[in-house]
């Protein structure tokens, strides 16, 4: 084990590394990014085009009532593309490959530009289900054990990036002008033609190769790529005592990896299936993507001029793509586990504060606007300083190579349904509990990082190996303790 460690630490980021990293996530989790956020600026414009087409075919108007809900099945049909293409990642990636999944995958998109509206999302969320699960796994496969993390949080980094590009190309003055909107949501196109042209140049997950296809060639050569031209020799060996250990158990490199319904009925897994399946459904329940809807009524009530909203909204992704690049540092010197904690810890605080801020504006306190205006700033870095990049990796540090695939597909499966949830239930609590409705996501944030804090060891640095054994470890000390708490009850006496 120390060989190993001994061996990683002299690999370092190479040309082909990079170059790898930043041709997956251009036409991956950029997309996401980037999708998630073009749609806002043209919003108004969209429902016109929606109103006046219906009033050109049917000789009438749509009322209010009836637009929203055509706006929301729109909204929602990014959100349940993305949960089909969650559940598509995982067969896509054992039957395909890492890389080729993300090629196909450009298909959804490309299609996506040339047909309207509904149909258009549901497909470009099929993309992003896809690219969200499969490109943390490639990543996380292709990166030497000490940057793992580094190059897996780069998949967050290139969301964030998205989410920022998304806004400037968004402005009026670019592509959000009502004759422009069309060329906006068509501009996803691009990224998908970079990745398209410029993914097939480079290699495929080593460990894909290996164990899945058992190609030891194919490993070596693409290993020997991306490690600036030498095969580690502690490397290869434990990527081949993995592929023995799954031999040995019955899923050799030719067999179907585990099936989610597999997953699920594995006690071993249990524990680490039930941390990342909490990870998922938090990142997206804390509120973060909440907070920029609200964001618009925070910056007009601290007297932003109306046409100058759109200028300083595109601070708040800045803010989680600066957040998320100072994160991509952290993390090979914090560790996963204290980014996720401390990120959850701080974005509990600022809701609180959000909160105490928004009642007593409410009340006309001078100077309440700019403080609610700080904590939507504060909570969206927070958000890119831990759960945002974390939250991807950990499926492909704490799975083998057999659980890993069905691992995204319950993951994924959970962060789009948690997303489509609180993106249709947002609007009632925001009416119900009025000022006091980021309450739910300072709960969810709590709950959050104490759950984390008790199941989820370090995985810095660590080997698979290394992290089973401190699962093993704090599972035997929680039914330990379990044990001595039924021990201490005092036995009913015989009736």
């Amino acid at each position: 084990r120390g060989a190993l460690k001994k061996t990683l630490k002299g690999t370092t980021w190479t040309a082909t590394l990079v170059l790898t990293v930043f041709s997956a996530a251009i036409g991956g989790t950029f997309q996401y990014g980037y999708n998630l956020s073009i749609i806002n600026a043209p919003t108004s414009y969209i429902q016109k085009f929606i109103n006046e087409t219906y009033m050109e075919r049917w000789d009438t108007g749509l009322d209010t009532s009836q637009l929203t809900l055509l706006w929301t099945c729109i909204v929602s049909a990014f959100s349940l593309g993305g949960l089909f293409g969650a559940l598509l990642a995982g067969p896509m990636a054992v039957k395909l490959g890492r890389k080729k999944s993300l090629l196909l995958n450009n298909i959804f998109m490309l299609v996506a530009t040339v047909l309207m509206i509904i149909l258009a999302r549901f497909l470009v969320g099929v993309n992003s289900g896809v690219s969200m699960n499969v490109q943390p796994m490639y990543f996380g496969e292709s990166a030497p054990v000490h940057l793992r993390g580094a190059v897996a949080f780069s998949s967050a980094v290139f969301t964030a990036f998205g989410i920022f590009l998304g806004q400037v190309v968004g402005l009026t003055e670019i592509l959000g002008a009502q004759n422009l909107w069309p060329y906006l949501l068509a501009s996803n196109a691009i990224p998908a033609l970079i990745q398209v042209l410029t993914l097939p140049w480079f290699p495929e997950s080593p460990r894909y190769l290996l164990i899945d296809k058992g190609d030891r060639e194919s490993c070596e050569c693409a290993l020997a790529r991306l490690r600036g031209g030498e095969v580690p020799p502690s490397e290869m060996e434990e990527m081949l005592q993995e592929k023995e250990r799954l031999t040995s158990a019955a899923i050799n490199s030719h067999s179907t990896a585990k099936t989610p319904w597999a997953l699920f009925k594995d006690k071993d897994l249990r524990t680490q299936l039930r941390t990342v399946i909490a990870a998922s459904s938090a990142m997206m329940l804390c509120g973060n993507d909440s907070i920029y809807f609200y964001a618009y009524y925070i910056f007009l009530e601290a007297g932003i001029p109306l046409q100058k909203i759109q200028y300083v909204t595109i601070g708040t992704g800045a803010s989680e793509f600066l957040s998320s690049i100072l994160s991509n540092f952290l993390i090979e010197r914090v560790g996963r586990r204290y980014l996720l904690i401390g990120g959850y810890s701080l974005m509990s605080f600022w809701s609180f504060v959000f909160t105490i801020a928004l009642v007593l504006q409410s009340q006309g306190v001078a100077g309440m606007p700019y403080l609610s205006m700080a904590c939507v700033f504060a909570y969206i870095l927070s958000f890119g300083l831990g759960p945002a990049g974390v939250t991807g990796i950990l499926p492909a540090e704490i799975f083998d190579q057999a659980a890993r695939p069905a691992a995204y597909m319950i993951a994924g499966s959970f962060l789009w349904i948690c997303l489509l949830l609180v993106g249709m239930l947002f609007p009632f609590i925001v009416k119900t509990l009025g000022n006091y409705c980021f309450l739910p996501f300072m709960v969810v944030c709590v709950v959050s990082a104490l759950f984390l804090g008790f199941t989820l060891p370090e995985t810095k640095g660590k080997t698979l190996a290394e992290i089973t054994l401190e699962f093993d470890k704090k599972n035997s000390r929680a039914l330990w303790s379990l044990e001595v708490l039924c021990s201490q009850l005092p036995l009913r006496p015989n009736a």
